[in-house]
């Protein structure tokens, strides 16, 4: 009988008074038997505490399948399941809910049919995602349900397809994305940027274009690409010397970005058969601004655009910061001392020789000294020099410039490049007559320069006489202090990398990057460094020209005076941890 009764009455758990009545979803999940009642008021109580969907913390804390959770939720608001793995974003919706909204609510949408707008979602229990969009678009959403994993995939999908017009929530920008203002010096570009403002469809692809900016800027990119193919539309900057994917906007939007970008420089809009350059200033915030040279170049599925980022702070980067060696710092600032001759700056295109230049020319711009310099364009304004424009079409070049400066009465004079022998003849002139020539050209290394001016028909007593200097340069990404990793080189590594073997024996510990980088860096790099064969002209070598000597001639002389070659000043960088053998391999030609 007591064995009866106690079967009839066993004791149930006390409730607490006045302790909440748990949601109709967690009841319903309950009487199913997927939670426990403690269960389900923790999820409750914690998802409230962090404003989290309820159904995401089911599937990442109380580690409920997700596939169990999406029926359950079909079953108990009498909706339809998608397979979200079937799911196919339009790339026309993605710009309508910002990327931080869509990641935090897991609320993504992906069609849209006159006024409704279609939105994947895991959680109908949660709807500050859709609230959002709705506010946003004005439009009619639709929730659809799909499983929470499922739904997480097809999220990063898109994004890593379609890219966001939404503020970067890596990024935090959005305070600065107003300040963002665009001038290219007259009123119509000012006046066009209102324009696309006011016009509500337009407004995500300023606001894209304002982020790329600001994220390139962050980042310290050199380039940005704005690049067309047949069925997608990709971003790319240049950061360190490498080319990274950004973005991947709507295909659909790419006559809106060029034609925005395009009037922003003051290019022609309306032509599209011909390569266009342009300029455009871009104020971010009321005390900074920077320069943007904008390219446009027709390509077989549209204009691919190019900014070329043109930071004024580079022309105030003193020598000490360029990662010259002291020996080697001492020999420029000798050179540039001198009140005749010529110093060259050699190496390939983006290895920073207008920087060294601009450098030597922030040394020696005094109100003393008169200098002129020609350039093609002049991209970064210096005050207190003289900055000409060359302009070829007009039949107005370099040497033409030139030729002009020596009626100005000038001390120094700064060549953009030597292109040509009429160019290469007057600038050596110039510096046989008490003028200091500072000026670029494009070959591998400093012996190489030498039998170039021979080639480009310079007197061999002309190019004896004066080049005093040569710089033969490349750029090279620095390891981020922060994360590098040592290691101890194998006999093999060291052997492959060429050392000399009295150093070799002596190099206990090298660097490598952090894959994963970290906070500070990309990829295990932070910036870049000057790597320099700073190449002084002696007696030696002025008799070897003399005599018609070949580069590897001249190259040996150097040898015996102690110059070292590109790549031994490059391992030299490598030796004190500041960049890596394969940053040298890559750099510099063996």
């Amino acid at each position: 009988m007591m064995g009866d009764m106690a079967t009839q009455t066993a004791p149930q758990p006390a409730r607490i008074p006045n302790e909440p009545t748990l949601g109709p979803f967690l009841q319903f999940l309950i009487a199913r038997s997927l939670l426990t009642e403690p269960q389900a008021r923790q999820a409750e109580v914690e998802s409230h505490r962090h404003r989290t969907s309820l159904v995401a913390h089911l599937a990442e804390k109380a580690k409920l399948a997700p596939s169990a959770v999406a029926l359950a939720l079909s079953q108990h608001f009498d909706t339809p399941l998608l397979d979200a793995d079937a799911l196919v974003v339009d790339p026309e919706c993605l710009p309508l809910g910002e990327e931080q909204v869509i990641r935090g609510t897991f609320s993504l949408p992906f069609f849209r049919r006159g006024k409704c707008l279609y939105i994947a979602v895991s959680d109908l229990t949660h709807h500050l995602g859709i609230d959002k969009i709705r506010f946003k678009t004005n439009l009619d959403t639709v929730p659809v349900l799909v499983e929470h994993d499922k739904l997480i995939k097809a999220i990063e999908r898109a994004f890593n397809e379609f890219g966001s017009f939404g503020p970067d929530a890596s990024v935090d920008e959005s305070n600065y994305l107003d300040e963002v203002d665009f001038d290219s010096g007259s009123e119509m570009a000012t006046q066009n940027l209102d324009v696309v403002q006011e016009n509500n469809e337009e407004e995500p692809i300023v606001r894209f274009i304002k982020k790329t900016l600001l994220h390139a800027i962050q980042k310290g990119a050199s380039d940005i690409h704005f690049e067309p193919y047949e069925t997608f539309y990709r971003v790319r900057l240049r950061i360190d010397g490498i080319l990274c994917d950004y973005s991947r906007p709507p295909i659909q939007s790419k006559d809106r970005i060029v034609a925005f970008l395009k009037n922003s420089a003051r290019l022609r809009t309306d032509e599209r058969r011909i390569p266009q350059d342009g300029k455009v200033r871009v104020s971010i915030g009321p005390t900074r601004a920077l320069d943007f040279r904008v390219s446009c170049v027709p390509t077989v599925h549209g204009e691919k655009i190019v900014m070329r980022v043109l930071d004024p702070g580079m022309t105030q980067i003193g020598i000490k910061a360029l990662g010259f060696e002291p020996h080697q710092e001492e020999i420029y600032l000798r050179a540039l001392a001198r009140s005749q001759g010529m110093i060259l700056v050699t190496g390939p295109t983006g290895s920073g020789k207008t920087v060294t230049m601009y450098a030597g020319i922030n040394k020696l711009n005094t109100v003393e000294r008169n200098i002129s310099t020609a350039e093609d364009p002049v991209e970064i304004q210096l005050v207190g020099v003289n900055q000409v424009n060359v302009q070829p079409k007009l039949h107005f070049g370099f040497a033409d410039a030139l030729r002009a400066f020596l009626r100005q009465d000038p001390d120094v004079i700064l060549v953009g490049e030597i292109r040509d022998p009429e160019t290469a003849d007057v600038a050596i002139k110039a510096a046989q007559t008490g003028h200091l020539v500072l000026s670029t050209l494009h070959t591998n290394d400093a012996p190489q320069t030498l039998t170039r001016l021979r080639d480009m028909g310079v007197p061999a007593y002309s190019v004896a006489s004066s080049v005093c200097l040569i710089i033969s340069q490349r750029l090279a990404r620095r390891l981020c202090e922060h994360c590098r990793q040592p290691f101890t080189p194998t006999p093999a590594v060291l052997g492959d990398a060429r050392l000399p073997e009295d150093i070799a024996n002596r190099v206990q510990k090298l660097y490598r990057p952090n894959p994963a980088g970290c906070e500070n860096c990309q990829l295990g790099y932070k910036g870049r460094i000057g790597i320099y064969q700073v190449f002084p002209i002696s007696e030696a070598m002025s008799a070897l020209m003399m005599d018609q000597a070949s580069s590897i001639a001249i190259a040996a002389q150097a040898h015996k005076e102690g110059i070292w070659d590109l790549r031994r000043c490059g391992l030299d960088k490598v030796i004190q941890g500041i960049t890596t053998l394969e940053e040298i391999d890559r750099v510099i030609s063996s």
